[in-house]
């Protein structure tokens, strides 16, 4: 059994009279600590995909499974449960509350959990040891996205996923950025989920989904993963 599975997921939405399938027969799967891209164009069901994943949405029919259970067949509060301690969110904007310091805000998320890594630590880790006394508007945009991915890795989750992460972020500090996923892939052992619409990402990844209305159209096992250093777009 793998880490992941996506049985035939379907996600359907009724609008007025219409039935609109965001994700529309989804099948994949993904082992445990491998750094996974997600990759296709706006409104293929990368973001529908990632929230079902995440325990943010429900699937309108098929299976999902993480580490031997079943996420869909969850109620509303295991589904709450799920999403605070098996889970670590990293969005494009880095949603940081901005009356507390980089390290409060990573000990803000680490307090709900059931086993967290210290923040300090995860914090240094990342590269921001020397600011963890800094608020959010003391930090640039990538120290910014680095106090988040601490954050969501001080949950000591079982999956990180992250919706486009670098989208906000210039050429330099999007590839920092990156290196830093794949090491807390290669390095931690974590498994780490890539929401992208950029076709570069995709040489970074053990694991490459391609999704195209709302399938997967496509999974490649990369064997030969390079530095997300190396990579242009």
């Amino acid at each position: 059994m793998a880490f992941v599975e996506f049985r035939d997921v379907r996600k359907t939405y009724r609008m007025g009279e219409v039935e609109v399938a965001a994700v529309d027969g989804m099948t994949f799967d993904i082992e445990e600590g491998e750094l996974v891209v997600v990759v296709g164009p706006s409104g293929a069901g990368k973001t529908t995909l990632l929230n079902m994943l995440g325990g943010m949405d429900s699937c309108t029919s098929g299976t999902i499974v993480l580490d031997g259970r079943e996420v869909s067949s969850f109620d509303a509060r295991e589904l709450t449960y799920y999403r605070r301690y098996d889970i670590g969110f990293v969005f494009q904007f880095y949603n940081l509350v901005q009356n507390l310091t980089a390290l409060e805000n990573v000990e803000l998320a680490s307090q709900i959990c059931k086993d967290p890594l210290d923040a300090a630590d995860v914090l240094r880790q990342v590269g921001l040891g020397h600011r963890l006394d800094n608020f959010p508007a003391q930090l640039s945009g990538g120290e910014q996205q680095r106090v988040a991915i601490a954050r969501a890795l001080a949950k000591n989750p079982k999956l990180l996923l992250c919706d486009e992460p670098t989208g906000a972020l210039d050429y330099q500090t999007g590839k920092a950025i990156l290196k830093l996923l794949q090491d807390t892939s290669r390095v931690m052992g974590r498994t780490v989920v890539l929401i992208t619409h950029n076709q570069a990402f995709t040489a970074i990844a053990d694991r490459v989904i391609h999704v195209r209305e709302g399938r997967a159209a496509g999974v490649e096992v990369n064997e030969r993963p390079v530095s997300a250093e190396t990579i242009e777009w």
